[in-house]
């Protein structure tokens, strides 16, 4: 089977996070993805863990992709880049707003060369607005999206979720940005400019946190792993673990209640609604764990899912490599790294019953297909590209090895 994204080309000048996870997924969705670097790599290559001297964080986010090294700031190798523009149907940035204008390669000028380019620039904060200027980093986004402020303890500090959303998030709403301007460029001939915040993204996913702001007039606070509306919907202590439960409605609160040998529980004045639930929910956690300490996390999980009744254990990493629905779904895949061997990574999340799952076997090497690229697309011969890369102009570094 093919993917979806076949044949289409994507020219990717980003670096670290944001712009390679959207590129990569891209990648996995079939796309063909080539990496510009400068001489020095993508920053992210310097970026730990390592092993054997390799980024496994680079490795983790660039599968799949073709890496050409560039020299920018050279003329042969900006013209070499608008070039490739020419042949491209996608270029992604995520460099500060008007560096790549600096650089030559501002979309004014690639969409002059290549008018139905879908050119997606991804920013801290957008190519317009008081603070385009400034730059920002996962922790800054989570903080001023307000994604901080409604995560933590109860009654503890504003804390930074463990995967770096305020990257991931933008990634994917570009994602979906370019596939949509790819699909009205199918229609009307027409590339854009997409212009992708990660502020903007993270601000949107507060999910109802603004609407309970806007409500009660008070700043919504950390609640630790409760849900502000929904009882119970949280970790609560059994014998010898914590156990997660999801009640979103009051026929699953009954099906617990029942599945606890508790039936007189789903009565009590206190919990008969979702909302007297959410209103007496520390009185509800103490009901709950007097039952659930008769048991071990793993027979009451055994019970509620008979029962219907969404529950779960918190899976640590070392976990989730065993997860029966993981491996069933070909979500643990491997990519090699050159030097190492197979790493374990997610695999791709977007499946369908007509086109293929499979993810880049491998992240590349610094300028592993300088050579091979700009023949392709400029038909380049050996005698140019070996003058190019002797002046500096192009590159094919390899990784760092210890």
């Amino acid at each position: 089977m093919g993917k979806l994204l076949d044949d289409i080309v994507v020219l990717d000048f980003s670096r670290v996070l944001a712009g390679p996870f959207c590129t990569m997924t891209l990648a996995d969705m079939g796309a063909r993805v080539i990496k510009i670097e400068p001489p020095s790599g993508d920053e992210a290559r310097g970026m730990g863990p390592f092993a054997l001297g390799n980024s496994l964080y680079f490795a983790s986010v660039n599968r799949g992709k073709e890496s050409v090294v560039l020299d920018l700031k050279r003329l042969r190798g900006l013209e070499i880049a608008l070039e490739l523009a020419r042949g491209a149907d996608v270029l992604v940035e995520n460099y500060r707003p008007g560096a790549m204008d600096r650089l030559g390669l501002g979309h004014e000028r690639v969409s002059a060369a290549n008018p139905g380019i879908v050119y997606a620039s991804l920013s801290g904060f957008g190519q317009t607005g008081p603070y385009s200027a400034r730059g920002a980093y996962d922790v800054i986004i989570q903080a001023m999206s307000g994604l901080m402020s409604i995560t933590g303890p109860a009654g503890g500090q504003p804390t930074r979720v463990g995967a770096s959303i305020g990257d991931i998030v933008p990634a994917l709403y570009a994602v979906a940005a370019i596939v949509a301007a790819l699909f009205r460029r199918e229609r009307t001939g027409a590339g854009c400019r997409l212009d992708i915040a990660m502020m903007d993204a993270a601000f949107a996913v507060v999910e109802n946190a603004l609407a309970r702001y806007w409500v009660g007039g008070k700043d919504p606070a950390p609640l630790g792993n409760r849900h502000p509306s929904i009882a119970p919907f949280s970790a609560f202590a059994t014998r010898d673990g914590q156990l997660v439960l999801a009640c979103g409605n009051d026929a699953l609160w009954h099906h617990l209640c029942v599945a606890l040998g508790a039936p007189g529980l789903a009565d009590d004045p206190r919990f008969l609604t979702n909302a007297l639930r959410t209103e007496n929910v520390e009185e509800l956690a103490g009901a709950l764990e007097g039952f659930l300490a008769a048991k071990p996390a793993a027979e009451w999980i055994d019970i509620l899912t008979v029962a219907g009744v969404p529950c779960a254990k918190v899976n640590a990493m070392s976990d989730l490599l065993r997860d029966p629905s993981l491996i069933a779904r070909n979500m643990i895949r491997e990519v090699e790294v050159p030097g190492v061997g197979p790493m374990p990574t997610p695999g791709s999340p977007i499946k369908g019953d007509s086109f293929d799952d499979s993810v880049g076997v491998a992240s590349p090497e610094l300028g592993g297909q300088t050579f091979q690229v700009l023949a392709e697309f400029l038909g380049l011969g050996s005698v140019e590209l070996e003058a190019l890369e002797e002046s500096g102009v192009i590159g094919r570094a390899s990784r760092r090895e210890s």
